[in-house]
């Protein structure tokens, strides 16, 4: 059984100047209760949920006792994106999907934060989608974060990133199967030529004249559709269209100066979602006003999922930067 707990937000003003009478904002708590130890937001990306560790945690490999993000020490949060369906309430899905922003989302959290009485984080972190919302946070809320750790994402929607969210959705508008559809183009991209013809190699399934590489992707979307629902997808598609810091505000440069947090760009070497050099070239930009900014790398042949599959080398780089706070009489501000 799902273990959620869930927030009552009402009369939440969205960023295009529409009033959403009620959202449901769901969550869970994994290792230390709240209030006793240093606080860790996972912001979850777009197939993901709250569920990050534990048997069946999408993150379990970093995030657990005696892990990169050790639940012996920190107190670990996660928040489910409303409308992305974890919570299991038909209820709570999001037609209008087309009305919400990273930034809503962001202030959405933030809300959630206010009512559990938590002012400051020592690291907000997330992968994917869940790096554009820890930005957005950081932005909203510059001084209240230690430790900002965007992992294979950006601060910004690129011309590629948006005309492959235009192609997500209008699969996912006007296909007769949308999810699957969706899913076989979203699995390539998030993969590379190289991890697909190394691991397939042309081979067949059995003696079956379907190819493995064919049978690998219909599994992928099969397997999706049997766990998500279409409204989450496309609303979770559309965020990342969503993702820019400096909407309605000054230049890049000058809206991050305003972020007190150590900044810790985590890239993937062969991400062709969140390429590798728009990382390179926030960190160069910021290195130019910031101190407390650094760039780490991850060295994968699989491409933007390397962020849920290279654990050991995420390990290596979360180690540093977490494991000074490990004090047993820490207590969160």
């Amino acid at each position: 059984m799902k273990n959620i707990e869930k927030i009552d937000l009402f009369n939440f003003d969205l960023e295009i100047g529409k009033q959403k009478p009620y959202i449901s904002l769901s969550y869970q708590v994994f290792g230390k209760p709240i209030g006793s130890y240093p606080i860790i937001l996972v912001n979850h990306s777009l197939t993901g949920n709250s569920n990050v560790s534990g048997k069946n945690g999408w993150w379990n490999g970093i995030i657990g006792e005696n892990k990169a993000i050790d639940t012996n020490y920190f107190t670990v949060i996660a928040f489910n994106i409303p409308g992305n369906g974890y919570d299991d309430v038909l209820e709570n899905f999001i037609d209008n999907y087309r009305d919400f922003t990273v930034r809503d989302i962001a202030r959405i959290f933030w809300e959630g934060l206010s009512f559990l009485k938590i002012e400051n984080l020592f690291a907000v972190i997330g992968g994917s989608l869940g790096g554009a919302i820890a930005w957005e946070m950081a932005v909203l809320e510059p001084d209240k974060i230690e430790n900002l750790i965007p992992i294979a994402t950006d601060w910004k929607a690129t011309d590629w990133l948006i005309a492959n969210v235009l192609i997500q959705d209008q699969i996912l508008n006007h296909s007769d199967d949308p999810i699957v559809d969706a899913r076989l183009h979203a699995t390539l991209l998030y993969r590379t030529p190289e991890y697909v013809n190394q691991r397939f190699q042309r081979n067949k399934l059995d003696s079956s004249s379907i190819l493995q590489i064919e049978n690998w992707l219909l599994d992928h979307g099969l397997k999706l559709k049997d766990r998500y629902r279409l409204a989450a997808y496309k609303l979770m598609n559309h965020l990342l269209k969503t993702n820019d810091i400096t909407r309605n505000r000054k230049d890049f440069l000058a809206v991050a100066n305003t972020i007190q947090a150590n900044i810790h760009l985590v890239a993937v070497d062969s991400d062709y979602l969140f390429i590798v050099d728009e990382s390179r070239k926030t960190y160069f930009g910021l290195k130019n006003i910031k101190q407390n900014v650094f760039y780490h790398q991850i060295q994968s042949i699989h491409g933007h999922d390397a962020f849920l599959i290279e654990f050991n080398q995420l390990s290596d780089i979360l180690n540093p930067i977490l494991n000074h706070h490990k004090q047993p009489n820490y207590v969160s501000a």
